[in-house]
């Protein structure tokens, strides 16, 4: 029997979508029998991936999408599971990650007038009174399947929703009475729901940018997401090359412009100090950031031109958000970036200018890179995360992926492994921690030819749900390695603490509730979950060999490796 399932299922795969990552329950019977019926039938469908925690799966399909470019499919249990998708809700939203989450709905009959009438307690107690409500405050687009005869237009319009920028999670329920309902098939429309294409800037913008990035004397770009799409790191590369543009990146989420570039000047996070490239720009063009500085403690001087270029220039869902730029355009940053350089090519430059603005970044990215040499000594004592993360790049090769969710080692993972390939490394975009786990799956599913490296805080790793993750590595295949920052507590909320009250009673008390002492054994939870090798490191002298001995258990015995290594107490 061909159901509104059966329909559903079709319409996943004419949107490419290859894996639904799946947490099963008491309103998906349907959805169940339809996918039994498919594999007896031999008709595509999705592979179905058992999430034993939702949060695990979403961030699996965000990862996937990070690495692939194609949304996948989330499957929860009514609203008990929607809620447990938790913080990855936020991550999907905040950093852009377009997927189709579908929760089943409890009955909406119980004397048995329809297939799939009420049968069981929890139905009675799962009927809340606005399920769709717990999460659209973060969806692109939210929707009821009410029958099976326009389900597919249904799927069409969420996903066309989900990849039209600013991308992001959408979000169908449906009750299991209308997911049981016998429809006729339909053709695959699909293609005649295309999402909208990449904005572009009006040809007065692209003129006055032109024009500001001519004459100013330190021009500067500032970036935070505009690698999420490889394709628009080159373009700016050309600009900044043809003029002689600074690059800073701040809260990077991808790689965005070459590290080793004479013209790159390093990222900022939440360092408590005006950063002196930032003071010094009297132009800055921000190209898709949400942050591009922080004004209590690092901003652009007075009189700075700022222009702003981004796919969510209104920041839609930050209610308090300002920059003060001049020109506000919403427009694809590989797109606007050509655009400018079309126009460039028909202006006289000036060289003179031009060649002292490259010596000028020069210098600077040369005095950046002698002081990060200088931080990656080999430490006496302790392992530093800076020698750590040097020690990580030296074993680099060229198809290592990297999932970064090292909270207060963001920063040394971007200033020390020193990428210059677009698309190497990802964050979530988003401040809901236990994302790395679950997003290493999901890019390792994406990239069955990647070596995919986690880097995680210990507080991080407990979060993303160990004990599924690592489940769900091994049964799937999808072995990677996860480097475990362990200072033993929360040091990020110490220093959100100090930097409020730098000489308050939380700076001279001995304990903040931040611990986790005695420390939790890492290794042994991802042993016990899914069969890992791990390895804990307390001696600098060990890392390599530990580095290369993780890295020949994932490539060659297919299975997870953990390296849990002991930094200075937070």
């Amino acid at each position: 029997m061909y159901t509104t399932s059966s329909a559903f299922l079709d319409a996943l795969i004419e949107h490419g979508v290859s894996h639904v990552f799946a947490n099963l329950g008491s309103d998906h019977p349907a959805l169940v029998e339809a996918i039994a019926e498919a594999r007896a039938a031999g008709r595509p469908i999705p592979r179905i991936v058992t999430c034993p925690n939702e949060m695990v799966g979403m961030s699996a399909a965000h990862g996937f999408w990070l690495a692939s470019g194609v949304a996948q499919a989330v499957v929860v249990h009514v609203e008990c599971g929607t809620q447990a998708l938790a913080g990855a809700v936020h991550n999907a939203a905040k950093g852009r990650a377009p997927m189709l989450i579908f929760a089943g709905a409890s009955p909406f009959t119980q004397h048995g007038e329809l297939k799939g009438s009420r049968n069981e307690f929890i139905q009675w107690i799962q009927d809340v009174h606005d399920q769709r409500g717990l999460v659209r405050g973060y969806m692109r687009y939210d929707n009821e399947i009410r029958t099976g005869r326009n389900v597919k237009e249904l799927v069409h319009r969420a996903f066309q929703f989900a990849g039209s920028d600013p991308k992001g999670p959408v979000y169908l329920i449906g009750a299991r009475e209308v997911m049981e309902e016998e429809v006729a098939p339909t053709p695959d429309e699909a293609a005649a729901w295309r999402c909208i294409g990449p904005g572009a800037l009006p040809p007065e913008t692209v003129a006055l940018i032109g024009e500001a990035l001519l004459t100013a004397r330190r021009p500067l770009v500032v970036t935070s997401f505009l690698g999420r799409n490889p394709a628009a790191v080159a373009p700016l590369v050309t600009l900044c090359e043809r003029l002689g543009i600074g690059v800073l990146e701040s809260v990077p989420n991808a790689m965005n412009f070459p590290h080793s570039h004479p013209l790159y000047l390093g990222n900022q996070w939440n360092q408590p100090q005006q950063n002196a490239d930032l003071a010094a720009a009297d132009m800055v063009l921000v190209i898709d950031s949400d942050v591009p500085w922080i004004p209590t403690v690092s901003a652009p001087g007075d009189g700075a031109r700022i222009f702003h270029i981004d796919v969510d220039p209104l920041k839609e869902q930050m209610p308090l958000w300002r920059i003060g730029a001049e020109a506000v355009c919403r427009a694809d940053a590989a797109t606007a970036l050509a655009q400018l350089d079309d126009w460039l090519a028909a202006q006289p430059l000036p060289a003179a200018r031009i060649e002292e603005r490259r010596a000028y970044y020069a210098d600077r990215h040369a005095a950046r890179e002698t002081v990060l040499r200088t931080r990656e000594a080999v430490p006496a004592g302790t392992i530093t995360p800076e020698y750590f993360v040097s020690r990580l790049r030296a074993a680099q090769s060229d198809d290592m992926l990297f999932v970064n969710e090292a909270i207060s080692n963001y920063g040394v993972v971007f200033d020390h492994l020193r990428l210059d390939t677009p698309g190497a490394i990802s964050t979530s975009g988003g401040g809901s921690l236990g994302w790395n786990g679950g997003a290493a799956i999901g890019v390792r599913l994406a990239r069955p030819d990647a070596t995919v490296v986690a880097l995680t805080g210990d507080g991080s790793f407990l979060f993303t749900v160990p004990s599924s993750v690592h489940w769900m590595a091994r049964r799937y295949d999808a072995p990677f390695l996860q480097i475990v920052f362990n200072n033993r507590g929360w040091k990020s909320p110490k220093l959100s603490t100090l930097a409020v009250h730098p000489d308050g009673f939380a700076a001279h008390a001995d304990d903040l509730d931040t611990s986790f002492d005695p420390a939790p054994d890492y290794v042994g939870i991802a042993a016990a979950s899914g069969g890992a090798w791990g390895r804990q490191l307390r001696n600098p002298a060990e890392i390599d060999d530990a580095i290369a001995e993780a890295l020949r258990v994932v490539r060659e015995e297919r299975r997870c490796a953990v390296l849990d290594v002991w930094l200075d107490h937070h």
